[in-house]
């Protein structure tokens, strides 16, 4: 089958050319009209059901070209320049080009578009309008705040860059459009500000979004795998977010966003680990708070990934440490458990895994219910059976609110997976092994890199000049300029001045 067969002057042959490129599907709608003096002009709407709208199908399409029709005198069936006349005076859509083959017009019908095929011309009209259904905009499932917006992203890519530029009203926001995915098409955008994002990372980011090869881009995910820097890693070097306002804030910092049709997550890059424990929140509630907030999630960190690992090192290795007090206790608990800590702690991290990842899939109505009462009655009943001491409840217990604390999904998820290895050294070395394992995770964090900067900066390079905004949150008007690691012009928070100006990439 020639995919690409070129449209003829009759009208029949045009339309099978059509239904034979998208396999005579049954949604593939044809609408054959007259119109002119006589009723000479034989038009044909086509379009799939369900992609476009027909409401605007008919009030400006059908309705414009019948009105045409019965006003001007049309002598003869394909009148030189009728196509022109309809396109420049007559069709009042905006989006309107010509279609000279098959293949052409069915990726316009693919996008929403209807085709308005007519007797004697060799080419036709594509008029975009798309009219499926898609989500509204409510609020965040994830990413919730107290204080702040309540809208999140959808699924459909236009609402999602209009939210956007709702909140950044400046003409130098840049979108820029690409299809990715041989049999998806799936429309990819990239947002930046001119003037203030890196050029360097801009043209980095369309480098590597030219270079993916692949059939289907269904999700975020599939964009983030191919175009992060680092593959072999747990830790996410690609930030997404289902919110708007971080969209922003992130680009008025000179970062590039990512958005992916069909998906409610956008893209941000670059990402450091530093921003992996910012909330969006952080910045609409005073700096002492948000400083507090943060000082937590830190803490949380330390207690998600070395909680366990800190346990069963004293209790195995290291009882000197105890006080005598805490030291008895903890040995009466353990008289009767026939396994050692690292068999304890790992049935009930394991545990506790399987209870959420249930509690996740399982219907909503009884999903909650049954990760909390199965965690109360599991938890109780293992220690009245004497399989599992109290306090690895406690210490367990306590692992899993503080994984919680961090913002971002990704890096919690990171996080949990540090924590099996570090009680794996901890184990097998005690203290030793969890000071060689922290080491060796530093080493392998400082390394990383998201499109060319340093992963952990701006602590490791320590820029002097981004402290205001790591752990510290100061006041917004101490905040004067963008992060020197992304924005390497126009760092001033004050507007895109002369200086700052560029041409876009």
């Amino acid at each position: 089958m020639n995919e690409n067969l070129r449209f003829q002057p009759g009208l029949l042959s045009n339309i099978e050319a059509i239904k034979e490129r998208t396999g005579g599907s049954d949604d593939l709608i044809v609408r054959r009209f007259r119109t002119g003096e006589d009723s000479v002009q034989e038009f044909a709407l086509v379009y799939m059901d369900g992609l476009a709208d027909e409401k605007s199908l008919h009030r400006f399409v059908m309705e414009p070209l019948m009105a045409f029709g019965a006003a001007s005198a049309i002598a003869r069936s394909g009148e030189p320049g009728l196509l022109g006349r309809l396109k420049d005076s007559v069709l009042a859509v905006g989006q309107i080009r010509e279609v000279f083959d098959a293949g052409e017009a069915a990726n316009s019908l693919m996008e929403g578009s209807v085709i308005v095929l007519a007797e004697g011309f060799g080419q036709a009209l594509g008029i975009s309008v798309p009219g499926w259904e898609h989500r509204g905009v409510t609020e965040p499932t994830n990413q919730t705040v107290i204080r702040g917006p309540k809208e999140a992203f959808t699924e459909e890519i236009r609402v999602n860059s209009s939210l956007i530029r709702r909140i950044v009203k400046n003409p130098d926001l840049v979108l820029k459009s690409r299809k990715i995915g041989q049999e998806t098409k799936t429309n990819v955008s990239v947002m930046y500000i001119r003037g203030i994002a890196d050029e360097r990372a801009v043209e980095e980011v369309h480098r590597r979004l030219n270079t993916i090869d692949t059939d289907a881009i269904l999700e975020s995910g599939y964009i983030e795998e191919f175009i992060q820097d680092e593959a072999y890693t747990i830790f996410p070097t690609i930030q997404n977010t289902e919110r708007p306002d971080v969209v922003a804030g992130a680009l008025l910092e000179g970062r590039v966003a990512i958005l992916i049709d069909g998906t409610p997550h956008v893209l941000i890059v670059p990402a450091l680990f530093v921003q992996f424990f910012q909330a969006a929140e952080d910045y609409y509630q005073r700096a002492d708070i948000s400083t507090l907030l943060r000082g937590l999630r830190y803490f949380g960190l330390f207690v998600a990934a070395l909680a366990p690992a800190l346990y069963i090192a004293i209790t195995t290795f290291h009882q000197e440490m105890l006080p005598t007090q805490l030291l008895i206790s903890l040995a009466a608990q353990r008289e009767g458990v026939p396994f050692p800590a690292f068999i304890e702690a790992l049935i009930m991290e394991a545990t506790y895994e399987i209870l959420r990842e249930a509690g996740i899939r399982m219907p909503r109505a009884v999903g909650q219910a049954v990760s909390i009462v199965g965690t109360l009655v599991i938890g109780q009943a293992a220690v009245e059976a004497g399989i599992i001491s109290a306090s690895m409840i406690i210490v367990v217990s306590i692992t899993a609110i503080s994984s919680y604390v961090i913002p971002e999904f990704d890096m919690s998820i990171a996080v949990r997976i540090t924590r099996f290895l570090f009680m794996g050294l901890a184990a097998a070395f005690g203290l030793f092994g969890i000071f060689v394992g922290m080491n060796a995770l530093l080493l392998h964090l400082t390394s990383l890199r998201s499109f060319g900067v340093p992963y952990m900066a701006p602590v490791g390079p320590f820029l002097v000049s981004d402290q205001k905004d790591v752990i510290l949150r100061v006041p917004h008007p101490g905040m004067k300029k963008r992060p020197g690691v992304f924005a390497n012009r126009n760092r001033i928070r004050r507007g895109l001045g002369r200086r700052g100006r560029g041409p876009a990439p």
